[in-house]
């Protein structure tokens, strides 16, 4: 009974800050709910965001009023060609003043992380993003220091635009926790768009709803929704599917079960929920596990999509159902 009280106090928590951060970015970002709700997620269950997208939809707007919406520090990093591993880490400089070295923190120090157009960036600057993501921490000259709690990227890419860009490697994709599109919006909500930044932006007025504190108490009170064994073991036969499959190359690692496990749990208490179901699973297969994909020559020859491959996968496992005892 301990058990399940504290699974329904958590998850009334939780679903009480995700109102807030709902309402709170639902001010700027018109008609993508649903966008909305899966960077809540990945931001309740501890993980990394790739918002991938044509230009202008809204995905660094969308970005900012997240960063906006949940406090803690905040820092924007222009992604360019000619970025350096030093720009984003930091570096230890020679000051005259004092007559030693001295650490300059760089911008990945922040809670909350804007990694804008992270594909122009080259593969040497990428690959400096890989401790932070995982570890949460940064080497430089052979010392390791910690990043804040809690530390979450955002990143946006254009998929469209080719010129100029460096694909990100399998090992980058695989430490975002989702990804996930904005999409346009409809008709209707495009109108309200151009009437709510008629006289000016209201990203500027968002002030922050949930602390950065809040962040890790509703982080840590996730491992209070309860997940059953079947949907457990539901969510490990799918990411295992993907390796047996002949349409890829590559299937999805133990992390992907992980990140998987993770936000149907955050998905479930952000819904007010202290279980999980199988939807929660289905629903994020996707944002979850089609970017940590490679497709087969054959496959992309063919015209299919990961997204494609993983409903096929979908609709042959056998979904768990609720034991009638």
């Amino acid at each position: 009974m301990t058990a399940a009280r504290d699974g329904a106090a958590a998850a009334a928590t939780i679903q009480q800050a995700a109102e807030r951060i709902r309402a709170s970015v639902g001010q700027v970002v018109v008609g993508a709910e649903q966008a909305v709700d899966l960077v809540l997620v990945a931001v309740l269950a501890g993980g990394h965001v790739l918002l991938e997208d044509v230009p202008g939809t809204g995905k660094t707007t969308m970005a900012r009023a997240f960063a906006a919406s949940i406090g803690g520090t905040f820092r924007r990093i222009q992604f360019t060609p000619d970025l350096m591993p030093s720009d984003v880490l930091g570096l230890n400089y020679y000051s005259q003043a004092s007559s030693r070295f001295e650490f300059r923190p760089g911008p990945i120090e922040a809670n909350v992380v804007l990694a804008d157009e992270i594909n122009r960036a080259t593969p040497r600057t990428q690959s400096a993003l890989l401790e932070a993501m995982e570890e949460r921490t940064v080497t430089i000259d052979g010392e390791t220091r910690p990043l804040p709690s809690p530390f979450v990227v955002l990143a946006t890419q254009n998929p469209v635009e080719l010129e100029g860009t460096f694909p990100l490697p399998e090992a980058q994709l695989d430490r975002f926790l989702l990804r996930l599109k904005v999409g346009y919006p409809t008709e209707d909500n495009e109108v309200a768009i151009l009437r709510r930044f008629e006289t000016h932006s209201p990203l500027g007025d968002l002030r922050p709803v949930v602390s950065s504190a809040d962040l890790v108490a509703l982080a840590e009170a996730l491992p209070h929704i309860h997940v059953e064994d079947a949907v457990a073991e539901y969510a490990v036969a799918i990411v295992r599917a993907t390796r047996a499959h002949g349409a890829f190359d590559l299937g999805a690692s133990p992390r992907a079960s992980l990140a998987l496990f993770r936000a149907a749990r955050a998905r479930a208490a952000i819904e007010g929920r202290d279980y999980v179901r199988p939807d929660d699973v289905k629903m994020l297969v996707q944002p979850a596990l089609a970017h940590r994909l490679l497709l087969s020559s054959n496959t992309r020859l063919r015209g299919r999509t990961a997204d494609d491959v993983l409903d096929e996968i979908l609709r042959d496992i056998p979904v768990p159902v609720a034991d009638p005892a």
